[in-house]
């Protein structure tokens, strides 16, 4: 089935046809899953939080954030002995107001890196540079955080490694027992906190993506076994529409794996590229809109999700127009609401895919 037939089907079917009412006649998303004893929201830049259309929107809809890139090692810890959290913590001010829960992100990535690391960081101190990071950002914000990204990234499978790590400054550096390290170390700085380890690539059936999902359950398992405390799965769900549907069946596998290993799960920076649809905007609207139901109504199929977040809220402050730009110029539309904050089809399959899930 051809995605444009796809998206046809679930439009007869009244999966995609709710029409766009006013905020004050819907019902805000966050209610719409907390109903189902689930949690919705985005990623937020400083930026847009000084907007107060943009903090009104998040706070109507979000029932969870997370800082795009304020708590990453190259923002919160500008200098070996110093650290920033002015933006950082402008997030949590303004989550408390609103009253939605914050996840943090992140506290061990192989990018964005500060400056400073390259000519410091050693094998000789990098595992405990990695230490006092942990303690002293988990520790500043103990008790104030739903779940921490604390692992970021860590299989590519590509490296060529036997385990699937990935080649990255730490592991180099510090060697596999930089993981056990770093999840040991926000355990004790914030006992309170969700712990995470958070990968893309996880979904499609693909070769490519089930080499990925048997590396990261098998990471996931060697940290169960030696009672590190991971407790959860963030699945980051980059999407590519295409011109016909995925499959799943990889993809229930792997979650069936994570349960099994009681984990929970999150999906953690949801959007989907739409590179490789046509410039029309309403057919683009409703293909991004189809992946969306797809993807979210096999994954809610799955009780040990928990959480749902967009990588970003509106389409302008996307990342995918820097990093993967449309061949003809036109800006991406891979998020629930456009540049003059409506919601699109991609918000309404959320709120439809979340309302036809079971309770948590």
């Amino acid at each position: 089935m051809h995605r444009r037939d796809f998206t046809t089907h679930l439009l007869r079917a009244g999966a995609l046809a709710a029409l766009p009412l006013p905020a004050a006649e819907r019902q805000p998303l966050r209610d719409v899953a907390n109903a189902r004893h689930l949690l919705a929201g985005a990623a937020v830049s400083y930026r847009e939080l000084q907007r107060e259309d943009c903090r009104a929107l998040l706070a109507r809809e979000a029932s969870i954030l997370v800082s795009e890139n304020d708590m990453k090692w190259q923002s919160i810890h500008p200098a070996p002995d110093r650290y920033d959290y002015t933006r950082a913590d402008a997030l949590l001010a303004f989550a408390k107001t609103s009253n939605a829960k914050v996840r943090g992100h992140n506290l061990c990535w192989h990018q964005q890196l500060p400056r400073w690391f390259p000519s410091t960081a050693t094998s000789g101190n990098a595992g405990e540079l990695l230490r006092a990071h942990i303690a002293e950002v988990a520790g500043h914000y103990a008790g104030r955080i739903h779940s921490w990204d604390v692992v970021n990234e860590a299989v590519f499978v590509e490296d060529g490694r036997s385990d699937g790590l990935r080649k990255s400054p730490w592991l180099e550096l510090a060697g596999p027992s930089y993981i056990d390290l770093a999840f040991t170390t926000a355990a004790k700085a914030d006992p309170q906190a969700i712990l995470t380890y958070n990968d893309y690539d996880l979904e499609q059936d693909t070769e490519a993506h089930e080499a990925k999902r048997r590396a990261v359950l098998a990471l996931l398992k060697g940290l169960r076994a030696r009672n590190v405390p991971v407790q959860a799965l963030g699945i980051q769900s980059h999407l590519v529409a295409s011109t016909s549907p995925y499959q799943w069946s990889g993809f229930h596998r792997f979650l069936d794996g994570a349960e099994k290993l009681g984990l929970t799960i999150f999906i953690t920076e949801l959007d989907v590229d739409d590179t490789a649809l046509p410039a029309d905007i309403a057919d683009r609207d409703r293909q991004v809109a189809a992946c969306y139901q797809d993807f979210l109504s096999n994954a809610l199929k799955h009780h040990n999700l928990q959480a749902i977040l967009t990588w970003g809220f509106t389409d302008p402050d996307t990342w995918l127009n820097h990093f993967h730009p449309r061949k003809d110029g036109t800006p991406q539309r891979p998020l629930p609401f456009d540049g003059q904050l409506q919601p699109k089809p991609a918000y309404f399959a959320m709120e439809q895919s979340i309302e036809a899930a079971p309770r948590r």
